[in-house]
Order: structure tokens, then sequence, then C-alpha cells
């Protein structure tokens, strides 16, 4: 499957800062791969009418049993806004029991600095698991 290319939701101030997560979820099987997909599609469709929301990306790779988010908000209670409403609260509960392993990272940029590159996202997920 393709790369859901960075889609901006709402254009920043230029001056802005944005509050950025990245995340790296894996699901046990492959089996639950097609579950999985579905539901972040569904997720995704939220991000792009979420209040507060700059942009998102998402790679998926099935065979790997892995997908990767990468978004961009206003501030912090935006994203957790997000998190905390229906479709995605029922999502993550939902999925948990599919979860083999997760890694989330947060930081601020510039609005400017927006979209994020993908490199420095992953590089960023990396240390945030060689960390834990």
């Amino acid at each position: 499957m393709p790369t859901l290319r960075w889609t901006t939701v709402h254009t920043p101030d230029p001056d802005a800062e944005a509050f950025v997560m990245a995340s790296r979820l894996e699901v046990r099987s492959l089996s639950d791969v097609p579950r999985f997909f579905v539901k972040s599609l569904a997720s995704w469709k939220q991000v792009c009418r979420a209040p507060g929301a700059y942009g998102a990306s998402l790679i998926a790779e099935p065979f790997k049993r892995t997908f990767w988010t990468l978004s961009a908000w206003q501030d912090k209670d935006a994203l957790y806004t997000y998190a905390r409403t229906e479709p995605h609260k029922s999502i993550m509960i939902g999925l948990r029991p599919t979860m083999k392993d997760s890694v989330f990272t947060f930081w601020q940029v510039p609005a400017a600095g927006l979209p994020i590159d993908w490199s420095d996202a992953k590089r960023r997920l990396a240390e945030q698991a060689a960390s834990a």
C-alpha cells in the first residue's frame, strides 16, 4: 500500500508553533493487518476534520505488520481532544488486543517547518524506542 502523503488540514499562521506526534504501531499477526488498516482510514478521515489539526501522513508496511503515523497540531490539547473523540477513542480501545508494539514521540517545531520530513520522524521514534 502506498504512503498517504502529507495532507494539510488547516494552514497555520507562519509564526505559530506546531505540536508534532509520530508513532510506529505494530500488530501481532498478518491477519490483523486488514482490520488495522480499515480502522486507520477511519482515523485518517477524522484527522481531516479535526479542529486544530495542521496535517498528517501515514505509511503502511503490511507485510512487516507495521504502520507509521505523523501529524502536526495547533497544540497538545488539540491532539488529545482528537484522541479522545469518536471514532478514534473506540478504535484505540478496540485495537489494543491486536497490538504487538507501539512507540510514540512528541516535539514542537515552527509551523513554517511543516510538513515534517519522515526521516526526522523515524529517527526520533528510533531514539524513543531505544530509551524505553
